[in-house]
């Protein structure tokens, strides 16, 4: 694999104590998470940003399960081979067709490969796809 780029949703829910708990609500409805990213709002709440392989699956879920979420907004995720300046590519892509990136994140997995989420300012969604070719 050299690099895959796919669109992606994402979306937010803040929850309390129990963050675990709905992650694994969350499994047994059948939703399955490409990412996910939490972070502690004071001492009793959790924000959550589920990236979700189905979007449609994680509202009905949360619809079901009464759990409020915003969203969805636009994200890309980026997945290849590890090697020194891998995403310097992709950020050159993208400065190129004027696309700010919002945010991101980077994870390796130890053997070899790399999964990286950019979060997306919705008036660059589709420019940040078509700079990348997907």
């Amino acid at each position: 694999m050299a690099i895959s780029v796919r669109r992606v949703d994402y979306f937010y829910t803040t929850v309390g104590e129990g963050a675990y708990r709905l992650l694994g609500d969350l499994a047994g409805l059948g939703v399955n998470l490409l990412a996910l990213h939490t972070v502690p709002i004071g001492p009793d709440s959790t924000q959550l940003t589920l990236f979700p392989e189905d979007s449609r699956v994680l509202v009905n879920a949360a619809e079901n399960a009464r759990l409020k979420l915003d969203g969805p907004h636009a994200a890309l995720l980026v997945q290849g081979d590890d090697r020194m300046g891998a995403l310097a590519g992709v950020h050159a892509k993208l400065r190129a067709a004027n696309v700010s990136v919002f945010a991101s994140m980077c994870v390796t997995d130890g053997h070899g490969y790399y999964g990286y989420v950019i979060y997306l300012r919705p008036e660059h969604a589709e420019i940040a796809a078509r700079a990348l070719e997907i």
